[in-house]
């Protein structure tokens, strides 16, 4: 795979165990893929290596390449999966998680690397960075969620729309997203929309990211309130 040409950054699913309750998180992930999620991102801050490891074997077996499958924060579980020979396609990492030059030098330059980044301060050290080092930064949060309990204050959609307008990555917008905003996001410059409880807390995962697929995919922009 080719990141710089090939990523689909439009919905993307970011994984939460106990949202995804009895039903799992390998058939919540199956089932919103089926709906038109792009990216996965496996989250679990809890989970031992092994646990992470298998699970993401089971994701990979699920998806059967239909998305691009990254692992939360664990550089050494997504090293792990490679020599496994597990499909994995890289790592989102947080400002305080290994660095993405290790991860780029590591990885190699055919993975996915994305950044968690929501100030001019992160923006400004991600533009020092080598050219290629990032693949695109995840910008939240939009709104307060409860998914992620220590976040930083909130964007909005204008918050987010100056952090896009700063840098020439494309932004994933993340953080108590829902249906209804992805036609502002859209407007203010995003690359796609992150979502996790609309999707993993969902009665029908299948539907609702063909809601969200929907929408992103024809709904005229709006422009950014």
């Amino acid at each position: 795979m080719t990141a710089r040409t090939a990523l689909d950054l439009s919905l993307y699913l970011v994984t939460d165990p106990v949202l995804c309750g009895e039903r799992g998180v390998v058939d919540i992930v199956a089932r919103a893929v089926d709906g038109g999620v792009r990216v996965v991102q496996l989250r679990d801050k809890q989970a031992e290596a092994s646990e992470l490891l298998a699970q993401l074997a089971a994701i990979a077996e699920a998806i059967d390449g239909r998305a691009t499958l990254l692992v939360n924060d664990r550089l050494d579980v997504a090293l792990a999966a490679r020599a496994a020979r597990i499909r994995v396609d890289g790592v989102h990492l947080g400002q305080g998680d290994a660095t993405v030059v290790a991860a780029r030098e590591r990885l190699g330059a055919d993975a996915i690397i994305g950044l968690t980044a929501n100030s001019s301060a992160h923006l400004d050290a991600v533009a020092r960075l080598p050219r290629g080092t990032v693949d695109y930064l995840g910008v939240g949060v939009i709104r307060p969620t409860a998914t992620k309990p220590d976040h930083p204050p909130a964007l909005g959609v204008d918050g987010f729309a100056r952090v896009a307008a700063e840098t020439e990555l494309p932004c994933v917008a993340i953080g108590g997203i829902g249906l209804a905003d992805v036609a502002q996001l859209r407007a203010a410059g995003a690359a796609g929309v992150a979502v996790v409880s609309a999707l993993c807390a969902a009665d029908d995962p299948r539907a609702a990211a063909e809601a969200f697929a929907t929408e992103w995919a024809t709904r005229e922009t709006e422009p950014a309130r």
